[in-house]
């Protein structure tokens, strides 16, 4: 696999006259139920430096959007729908890989706790790096955010960049990292056959998972084809076409490794 170019995250912000950061914003979702604690309103971004090979939304790769949004105006839209949210409901912010708009993130992250809300990052850490700015910058955006739902592609490095495009050990160091803080995370797993329902990988990643002290829950998620449509819309070649969706039991059996169980 060719190598895959290295995207500087001050190419993908937009910064305005006053200050603040306008967005690249792929969709939002009102309603959603499944990405972080209760009722959540859902902001996905555009922009992501990984190919994931079972990606549903390939469609928000691409940072480039005709939707530009500034936090007080998302932040706007989101309060509308605060009273369907309860005690446990509040904000998600998705992507593409989010961390490639951290700068808009900081300041839509902050002015909703000033409100609040519950802030929670959906993230497969892949710009995380222990180093310069941009450590800085994630420092802060640890101090408003609540929750992350943290997507573990593969355990093993050299399959995770056959999968990917790109190694995981700045991944596992950010799990590592998020463990020191004591930041909650719910840890995500695909489970797609043949490539990570493999038992010596399962027992690798629960391994790490043990060296971890802020892991509040633990989500196998089957592989789907639902996004193949999107691959075909956008003329790119689906590589797991030939992979069948994982049954019942291989995902039961799945959680239950992950979890400690088996």
């Amino acid at each position: 696999m060719a190598e895959i170019p290295t995207i500087d995250i001050s190419t993908e912000q937009t910064i305005n006259a006053d200050g603040t950061h306008t967005a690249r914003v792929h969709s939002i979702e009102t309603f959603g139920s499944v990405d972080g604690p209760g009722i959540r309103f859902i902001v996905f971004l555009k922009g992501c430096a990984m190919r994931c090979q079972y990606c549903h939304n390939p469609d928000t790769w691409e940072p480039n959007s005709d939707t530009l949004t500034t936090a007080d105006e998302l932040l706007e839209k989101a309060l509308r729908y605060k009273s369907y949210w309860g005690k446990n409901g509040g904000i998600t912010v998705s992507g593409g890989e989010s961390l490639l708009q951290i700068d808009f993130l900081i300041e839509f992250f902050r002015k909703a706790k000033a409100k609040g809300i519950n802030t929670c990052l959906d993230t497969s850490a892949q710009p995380f790096r222990r180093t310069g700015q941009f450590f800085k910058k994630f420092e802060e955006l640890m101090q408003y955010t609540d929750l992350l739902l943290f997507d573990i592609k593969h355990i093993d490095t050299v399959e995770h960049k056959k999968l990917t495009g790109w190694g995981n050990e700045n991944i596992l160091d950010c799990a590592r990292y998020l463990s020191e803080i004591n930041k909650p995370i719910w840890l995500r797993h695909v489970l797609v056959p043949t490539i990570t329902d493999n038992d010596e990988y399962l027992h690798r990643l629960r391994a790490f998972i043990e060296e971890l002290h802020n892991v509040e829950r633990i989500e196998v998620l089957p592989y789907h084809t639902l996004g193949i449509y999107k691959w075909e819309n956008l003329n790119l070649p689906y590589a797991l076409k030939d992979i069948p969706e994982p049954t019942p039991k291989a995902v039961e059996y799945a959680q239950r490794v992950l979890e400690g169980k088996a």
